[in-house]
């Protein structure tokens, strides 16, 4: 007889599809549990203290399973099989399913009272659940139970045909302890764990000359100021390196604390824009070390909530919409290509945020977010020009973001966002873009202090196994609050400081992204993305103003190939190109190529 007919009528029938894995669904029946009386006929032969000794010398090397309590974790012991909901007795195992519940008690179910006995059984499992058996039978046996001797004859024969899996698995516990006994010895802490990338990068820039907008193109059209240097097409080697620390101390919760350290130049110093800046840039002269985030993360029930008191990053609580291109690290070349500005760019670092999950395809998340650098600072108030009051510092009165984001997943491979974030900018401190845009986009009310209400739609769709197609539209209204903080750079004629409360600009943006995945290798990414760099075609002005608004509409398109040496190296060559830089066609184009080498580890 073969051994799959014969494990088909083996202990019986349904051993085979009773027994499951390790993670418990065979255990040890309570203190004082008797098997019921046999139905297999009248004085069945018992088994005896021989039994018993020859089922220890069987699974000796198995001696580290004997504790039913770590089988049972998370499971409900069943005392009768209509217990169970998902077994009827129409199923073909019904009966042998019942005697093992009864007779030996060695079955539980899962919490929610079910025993999904069609899932697949490998041999592995198979021999767990074989040694969970005469586990029991064991210790029926030494405290005088009454076992039937047919069914210890099977589970000898069993235990012979599985006997080179349950030594197997026992040389395998013995390797594991092993291993976690090194690793608990020498392991940096048994909360936090470390985790770190560094980024080199070679990039170099062209272009006919820096980028004008439009207020100091009209001055320079009149001879106020002279016209914009030249681009020097200079390459640069630098780097960043970051260090994670997470800590959990519920296996759920994340306390984050980052170190950051880079020599990454800022590309608008060489061509005039931000417009061009990379999406990991951050330079230190002297690369010091510094905490970039600080933030803890924590689950209750349904909500999801953080508190940051520095460095909680507006991406770090909405969703990006952009899978394979948000990283700084390993994604998007370019800052803008990232994701939406509007949505995750802004005054962040200190406040918080939560989310509600209300079922599987439905989430909200809304949050407060203070400028770090300002809200830890204890002044609230300032007087500017004239001794006008105007906000200051601290937690609510500098800049802040506050606004809420719905996640909505149609299916497993299409996630669409709506948000809605209001924003304020003190006076002095304007950046409406995040530094991606525009510079009338960014400062339409030249330092008058701002609020912005923006207006979003994000998605992402995996196409294919191998397609991704992600994107986002935005639209921002800003409002002036007060005076502008000086008199120069934004007059033709000399005058003091001007009140812009009330006065309004519309600015705009979009992008789109498509990648294709494994590309000539498993986890390499070409992708190629696209967009409205974030504009100001309509600002508000007063009598004399230069001219307030950009003219023409910038572009930015942008090629990669994400190729990853293994898992811990990868290599990013790119370039992208900016038309219409600072929203005026008179400025020529402007190009940046890029190799980036990330190390994770």
């Amino acid at each position: 007889m073969s051994k799959t007919t014969y494990l088909a009528k083996a202990l019986p029938l349904a051993l085979g599809g009773a027994l499951l894995p390790l993670s418990g669904l065979l255990a040890a029946p309570q203190n004082g549990a008797q098997p019921a009386v046999s139905s297999l006929g009248a004085a069945p032969a018992l088994a005896t203290q021989n039994d018993a000794l020859d089922i220890m010398r069987r699974r000796q090397q198995m001696k580290r399973f004997n504790d039913p309590g770590a089988a049972t974790t998370g499971m409900s012991q069943v005392t009768s099989v209509s217990e169970l909901r998902d077994v009827q007795p129409t199923e073909w195992a019904f009966e042998a399913l019942k005697s093992l519940v009864e007779r030996y008690g060695c079955i539980v179910g899962y919490p929610d009272r079910t025993f999904r006995g069609n899932r697949a059984l490998s041999r592995w499992e198979f021999a767990a659940g074989l040694n969970a058996c005469m586990n029991v039978m064991e210790r029926l046996i030494q405290e005088n139970v009454a076992v039937l001797r047919e069914d210890i004859d099977k589970l000898r024969k069993l235990a012979e045909q599985f006997e080179q899996e349950l030594a197997a698995m026992g040389a395998r516990v013995d390797n594991l302890e092993a291993r976690t006994a090194y690793l608990e010895d020498h392991q940096f802490s048994t909360t936090t764990k470390l985790n770190g990338i560094t980024v080199f990068a070679l990039v170099d820039q062209f272009g006919d000359s820096q980028a004008y907008d439009w207020r100091q193109e009209n001055q320079f059209q009149n001879g106020a100021i002279d016209g914009p240097p030249d681009i020097y097409a200079i390459p640069t080697f630098s780097s960043r390196v970051r260090l994670n620390f997470d800590t959990s101390f519920t296996g759920k919760d994340r306390l984050r604390t980052r170190l950051q350290a880079g020599s990454v130049p800022n590309l608008a110093t060489v061509t005039g824009t931000n417009m061009s800046r990379l999406a990991f840039d951050g330079s230190d002269p002297e690369n010091n070390v510094t905490i970039n985030k600080l933030w803890y993360r924590f689950p209750i029930g349904n909500f999801t909530g953080w508190v940051g008191a520095w460095g909680l990053a507006l991406d770090d609580v909405f969703q990006t919409y952009n899978p394979y291109l948000e990283s700084g690290d390993t994604g998007a070349l370019s800052r803008f290509s990232r994701y939406n500005p509007f949505v995750n760019r802004g005054p962040e670092g200190a406040g918080g945020a939560l989310t509600y999950k209300f079922s599987d395809q439905f989430s909200l998340t809304a949050t407060y977010l203070a400028q770090d650098n300002q809200a830890n600072t204890p002044s609230s108030e300032n007087f500017g020009a004239g001794g006008r009051f105007e906000r200051g510092n601290g937690f609510f009165n500098g800049n802040y973001t506050t606004g809420a984001q719905l996640n909505f997943a149609a299916t497993k491979d299409l996630k669409i966002g709506l948000s809605y974030l209001h924003k304020y900018f003190r006076q002095g401190d304007v950046n409406l873009t995040g530094s991606t845009g525009s510079r009338i986009a960014s400062n339409p009310f030249f330092g008058a202090a701002t609020t912005m209400d923006t207006y979003n739609l994000q998605a992402s769709w995996k196409i294919s196994d191998v397609i991704a197609l992600s994107g986002w539209f935005g639209y921002a209204s800003a409002t002036g609050q007060g005076f502008n903080s000086s008199s120069s750079g934004f007059s033709s004629v000399a005058r003091s400081p001007q009140n812009r409360s009330g006065l309004g600009a519309d600015l705009w943006t979009w992008n789109a992204a498509l990648s294709f995945l494994d590309v000539l290798k498993e986890g390499a990414v070409l992708s190629f993305s696209g967009g409205l760099l974030p504009y100001a075609p309509y600002v508000a002005s007063l009598n004399g103003d230069y001219i307030n608004n950009d003219r023409n509409a910038p572009y930015i398109v942008e090629a990669q190939y994400a190729f990853p040496i293994n898992k811990n190296i990868q290599i990013t060559p790119g370039i992208y190109a900016i038309f219409n830089p600072e929203g005026n066609e008179n400025n020529p184009n402007i190009l940046v190529g890029v190799i980036r080498t990330s190390f994770k580890f």
